[in-house]
């Protein structure tokens, strides 16, 4: 089995339809506009507010701004700012802080004392306990553990890179982490900006990711990952 990150010889995907096999049906367009996910980020202010001047079925003002599904269940003490859309069956944890253009698919968790801004979360994604997710795109069902932090901004501020099996000038200061569907990532992990992990793929905790990370397969660490069985 090889299991040097270097070795593993799978592709390095990053295009938008190599990452997501599905979103809900107010969400397509976006996607299908946007060959890689990063292109997006832009774009999700405006799209946003778009669509809550068009509406969405079954979908309701919460305030002036953000716009909710049915079953949502957003605790007292949690602070969602507009412009903002909160999928149904979604449930918005105490503490947590959507600080706009954020929107969810239907079915997410976000947790006690997360922070989202500027981001997009596909079905039935998780991020229950102390993250951080801003600037980024999480697929269907991804996960990420406790502290988890999606890193946005390089430490020299310039624009970010995305280094797969080609460098991405994507020229956006500000891209944190790309995760596809099914991603899973450790408590206390950092997902450096521009980072993108692959289908199905699973982080060990306390792991600081960069690059981009093959679909289905276990990174232990950062230079050791080896593909599923």
């Amino acid at each position: 089995m090889k299991s040097r990150k270097e070795d593993i010889a799978l592709n390095k995907l990053v295009k938008t339809k190599e990452l997501y096999a599905s979103q809900p049906e107010y969400l397509v367009e976006l996607f299908e506009g946007s060959e890689y996910p990063w292109e997006m980020l832009p774009k999700i202010k405006d799209y946003i507010l778009a669509l809550i001047e068009k509406g969405i079925p079954g979908y309701t003002l919460l305030e002036e701004g953000v716009l909710i599904g049915e079953n949502v269940k957003i605790y007292p003490t949690a602070t969602i700012e507009a412009p903002a859309i909160i999928g149904s069956g979604t449930e918005v944890r105490p503490g947590a802080f959507i600080r706009g253009s954020v929107i969810t698919g239907e079915n997410c968790v976000i947790g006690n004392s997360s922070e989202l801004k500027n981001c997009v979360l596909l079905d039935k994604v998780q991020i229950p306990h102390y993250n951080y997710v801003g600037d980024s795109i999480l697929g269907n069902k991804a996960h990420t553990g406790a502290g988890t932090i999606c890193s946005n901004l390089k430490s020299d501020g310039k624009p970010v890179v995305i280094h797969g099996d080609e460098d991405y000038e994507t020229g956006l200061r500000k891209i944190g982490g790309i995760l596809a569907d099914g991603a899973d990532v450790g408590c206390g992990s950092v997902i450096n900006p521009g980072t993108v992990i692959g289908k199905n793929t699973s982080v060990y905790p306390l792991t600081p990711l960069r690059g981009v990370y093959p679909a289905n397969c276990i990174v232990k660490d950062a230079k050791t990952v080896v593909e599923r069985v």
